[in-house]
């Protein structure tokens, strides 16, 4: 299993591009993979190839109507875990001692 935390947008399309973030997403939930969506980008945890068609739908999707998509991809793979969307995080709060801000 991988982590990865996407963020593909077009350029040239103005200031805000959240229409486009929302197509992206949808191939993202279409997937049935885990994944939080967070300011700055999204992050998925499944199997590579998975994750990687995922990105490739996503780029597919934009250059229908975009004539240039960025597309930043971040991947961290652990052999032998699964579920580090959520416990990964969990384990810093607890070392923190309480609940960080979502």
């Amino acid at each position: 299993m991988v982590l990865a935390e996407l963020s593909l947008y077009p350029l040239g399309k103005g200031e805000s591009v959240g229409d486009y973030v929302a197509r992206c997403l949808k191939i993202v939930e279409q997937s049935g993979m885990d994944y939080q969506c967070h300011a700055m980008g999204t992050t998925v945890e499944g199997d590579l190839d998975g994750v990687m068609g995922v990105v490739k739908r996503c780029l597919e999707d934009l250059a229908t109507d975009c004539a240039r998509v960025e597309c930043l991809v971040k991947i961290d793979y652990r052999k032998g875990y699964s579920g580090e969307l959520t416990s990964r995080v969990a384990r810093v709060e607890e070392r923190v001692g309480h609940a960080l801000k979502k």
